[in-house]
């Protein structure tokens, strides 16, 4: 789905990976186990990846602001809520895996 005038100011709509049946079934040496974290770790590093580059773009258009470079104000404040709202994504993905991880390891063996 577009919505046509979007695009003009550089939004693009974020697309979920998926996993595919190959990445998760086992190869030679490998156990579907290992691939399927394999892919769960891209995944991680894709999302890592698309922070950075949404708070560059962010840092970015802030110094052109600064400067008097920006003609519209209104990029810089749609890049910033949108570096603010995927930091804390990311936060909020990470300490509901840090809380899963705990739970794991908190359960008894045997």
């Amino acid at each position: 789905m577009s919505v046509s005038g979007i695009e003009s100011i550089g939004f693009q709509p974020y697309v979920a990976p998926t996993m595919s049946p190959s990445s998760v079934t086992s190869t030679a040496g490998t156990s579907g186990t290992k691939a399927a974290g394999g892919a769960f770790g891209d995944m991680v590093l894709d999302g890592l990846d698309r922070l950075e580059a949404v708070q560059d773009k962010s840092d970015k258009l802030a110094v052109q602001a600064a400067t008097g470079d920006l003609n519209d104000i209104h990029d810089y404040t749609v890049a910033a809520t949108e570096a603010s709202v995927t930091a804390q994504l990311t936060v909020a993905v990470r300490n509901r895996a840090l809380e899963a991880f705990n739970e794991i390891m908190r359960m008894p063996i045997g």
